[in-house]
């Protein structure tokens, strides 16, 4: 079952039950998403990117995650289950997931998409049902490195910092200045995550959050993403980001498109 927003010139597809992915995006006839079961643009959630070992603590207790990217648990538990609809209308939709073993406590998250001819706008709350609890939410999306028009697309961003990535793809802890790529790093944008994608002459395309990290994939031939996230990899352990009965975890981010020549 999927579910189809459509507003002018655009077209969107989101696969509830794949993890509630946006499995297609279209602009004007032409798919801008690396199509395929564990592609699209996905929710990272109740946690992003790599925990290092599967295992983080809240206060004085041991918690171990199943390590789905061995040695590591990588990108929530979000992408792995199927959500329910709670509204659809012909340019918007919203979805939940409830937290449930094997993740330590009871929540809820929430993720809807609002789409116009221009652009799309993702945004995720995580609310608990009792106990307080660490976690992070943010999105892995898998924008098509060539869209079949011409040249492959350029990136380009300006970033306080790159975390400095162990051997073991963990972040050290220590801020270092942006290298190029190829990346599969985490970046520091305190004012706010701003990415541009661009075809030459087929379409540019910005991604913006006012999250403060963002991840920059680029390493397989097919693809580049940009994943905006609330905070770094393997951040329950280094910068826990508690969700309280009065403070659920939201964030946000806006794509917006431009045709070229």
């Amino acid at each position: 079952m999927s579910t189809q927003l459509r507003a002018g010139g655009a077209e969107l597809t989101i696969d509830q039950e794949n993890g509630c992915r946006i499995s297609s995006l279209r602009v004007d006839g032409t798919e801008l998403l690396r199509q395929g079961p564990d592609f699209g643009a996905f929710p990272m959630v109740p946690w992003c990117g790599r925990t290092a070992n599967g295992r983080f603590r809240d206060g004085g207790v041991l918690h171990e995650l199943p390590l789905n990217a061995a040695p590591h648990a990588i990108h929530g538990f979000g992408r792995e289950h199927p959500w329910r609809k709670a509204r659809h209308g012909d340019t918007d939709a919203a979805f939940v997931y409830d937290l449930a073993d094997p993740w330590p406590w009871p929540g809820r998250v929430t993720q809807s998409v609002e789409l116009t001819p221009e652009s799309v706008t993702l945004s995720m709350g995580v609310e608990t049902y009792g106990d307080s609890f660490p976690a992070q939410a943010g999105w892995h999306p898998w924008f098509r490195r060539n869209l079949g028009t011409g040249e492959d697309a350029r990136l380009d961003f300006e970033a306080e910092w790159q975390e400095e990535r162990g051997a073991d793809h963990i972040p050290t802890g220590h801020r270092i200045d942006p290298k190029p790529g190829p990346w599969d790093d985490c970046f520091g944008m305190p004012h706010g995550v701003d990415v541009t994608l661009t075809w030459p002459s087929a379409l540019e395309l910005r991604v913006q959050s006012r999250a403060e990290w963002v991840v920059i994939y680029d390493e397989q031939p097919e693809a580049v993403c940009v994943e905006p996230q609330s905070g770094p990899p393997n951040g329950l352990n280094s910068l826990p980001r508690l969700v309280t009965p009065v403070d659920p975890l939201e964030i946000s981010t806006t794509w917006t498109w431009r045709r070229l020549g």
